[in-house]
């Protein structure tokens, strides 16, 4: 008897039907693992989404195992079986923990992460760790310590970052679904880049503990999936409050996915005037255009809304996003954590040779102008009134959400860009977030999903964001426009 994965293309299979498949007898967990395997042997050496991959040995034998459990009739939870990639800036047992660094090379978590261990109790199967930048700064998953990771759409471009080895990842059908981190945008825009769903939670709705820190106040944990369903399900895995996590919010559990198809039509769609200015690509505003009226003739209230402080936001975020990565990455000095240089007379020697020959460029970058925004005389001057810039960007969106149920904007300025185009001009790639650090500033919950390509068929991405905690609104909203969307292609 065949099975269902002989006409099966993983590349766009989704979680949700292979579980369904899984349900009734069609397809193995084996079956899956085997092919995103081949999938990850045959794409990896031009996607490069993998820091390290588990051996094929033990992912199979997991595999195995969850098929057995399924036989005995076990009660399973919705994603049993099912491959999934990490970030490898959150911890998971026994696997190496880098953050894109060569400053932690070999370094190997000792436990899981609060995230991971949920998965773990859904029974899913972890295939590897995903490229990064270092320690999360950046905006194309350039600034790894290890390799360039491509987009699946186009390998001279970027995929985004920093969650781009994630995104790359399941674009490319070398996992399922993904879990990345955002602080300001990095699982949203490259979910845009590479045409794939990406969700930033609500701050403080799933845990942080065993994320590894680079901006406290501003990153959180978040689904990377082919589709809207998907990131619901695996949403609903990960969110609740953690103990061990002192930012986590003491929230009810919610269901994010029997409800998913109830969009309420009443719901009213704000445009933020800011985001349409100068600097957006064409194609981008066409597609957005597009997704708008689509909403529009199927009913749904679109109003113009104004967001006054998003010119300075970017300025404020990253005066407070390096001034927190200054004090976070202090840690890192070859005694604490990382590897030791061998050079150096000294113990001050030694952390100096081992953090100047261990960070990349951007990291450096990033903690002399954090150290700066906190030293004395200029805290005050920077740092004190970015927090205060950033109590700007929540009233804005305070004000919105008065007039309105979920934003509808841009995530990227432009699609993917070709490799190396901005990475000698700092300013031009801090640019490139415009449009997704608001939601961080503000810890508004907030989605990409795709909304076309452009004529030389680089994906296009829209950005759907809710007040705190609007989860359920937001996803289903974007379900919504998801369907009109694919009625459309």
């Amino acid at each position: 008897m065949a099975s269902a994965i002989d006409g099966l293309d993983i590349k766009q299979a989704t979680g949700w039907r292979l579980q369904s498949f899984l349900q009734q007898g069609l397809i193995t967990s084996e079956e899956i693992v085997t092919r995103v395997l081949a999938e990850i042997a045959a794409r990896e050496p031009t996607v490069k989404a993998y820091l390290s991959v588990r051996e094929a040995s033990g992912v199979i034998a997991d595999a195995r195992a969850l098929d057995e459990r399924r036989r005995r009739g076990e009660p399973l939870g919705p994603l049993a079986g099912l491959p999934i990639a990490i970030k490898d800036n959150i911890a998971v047992k026994g696997e190496q923990l880098t953050c894109g660094s060569r400053i932690l090379d070999g370094y190997i978590a000792p436990y899981d992460a609060t995230v991971v261990e949920k998965l773990r109790e859904q029974g899913m199967i972890f295939l590897g760790k995903t490229n990064m930048d270092e320690f999360g700064m950046g905006s194309s998953t350039e600034n790894s310590g290890y390799q360039v990771t491509t987009n699946p759409h186009a390998p001279t471009h970027v995929p985004g970052g920093t969650s781009g080895g994630s995104a790359a990842a399941v674009a490319a059908g070398e996992a399922m679904l993904a879990l990345g981190s955002d602080t300001g945008g990095s699982i949203r825009q490259p979910a845009c880049l590479c045409g794939v769903v990406g969700l930033k939670p609500t701050y403080g709705l799933v845990s942080r503990y065993g994320l590894v820190a680079y901006a406290s106040s501003l990153e959180q944990i978040g689904p990377i999936s082919k589709d809207v369903k998907d990131a619901a399900i695996l949403l609903d895995v990960i969110a609740g409050c953690d103990p061990k996590d002192s930012t986590s919010a003491e929230r009810p559990k919610e269901d994010y996915v029997s409800e998913l198809e109830q969009c309420s039509e009443d719901l009213v769609i704000g445009l933020p005037k800011e985001y349409f200015g100068e600097g957006l690509d064409d194609e981008m505003r066409r597609a957005i255009e597009a997704a708008t009226a689509a909403l529009s003739q199927d009913g749904f209230k679109v109003v113009e809304v104004s967001m006054p402080n998003t010119e300075i936001a970017i300025a404020c975020y990253y005066i407070i996003a390096t001034a927190e990565a200054s004090s976070n990455l202090a840690r890192y000095d070859g005694v604490r954590y990382g590897a030791r240089s061998l050079t150096g007379k000294s113990c001050n020697d030694m952390m100096a040779h081992t953090r100047a020959e261990r960070f990349g460029e951007e990291v450096k970058r990033r903690i002399m102008l954090g150290t700066f925004v906190l030293s004395a005389g200029y805290y005050d001057a920077y740092y004190a009134k970015a927090q205060k810039i950033r109590r700007l960007v929540q009233n804005d969106f305070k004000n919105a959400f008065q007039v309105c149920d979920v934003l509808l904007h841009p995530i990227s300025p432009t699609p993917a860009w070709e490799i190396g185009k901005k990475s000698s001009d700092p300013i031009q790639m801090y640019l490139s977030d415009i449009y997704s650090i608001t939601a961080s500033l503000a810890g508004m919950p907030a989605i990409s999903i795709p909304c076309g390509k452009t004529q030389t068929a680089l994906p296009l991405g829209v950005q759907l964001c809710a007040n705190h905690f609007q989860e359920k609104k937001l996803l289903q909203l974007a379900y919504h426009l998801e369907q009109l969307l694919a009625v459309q292609k």
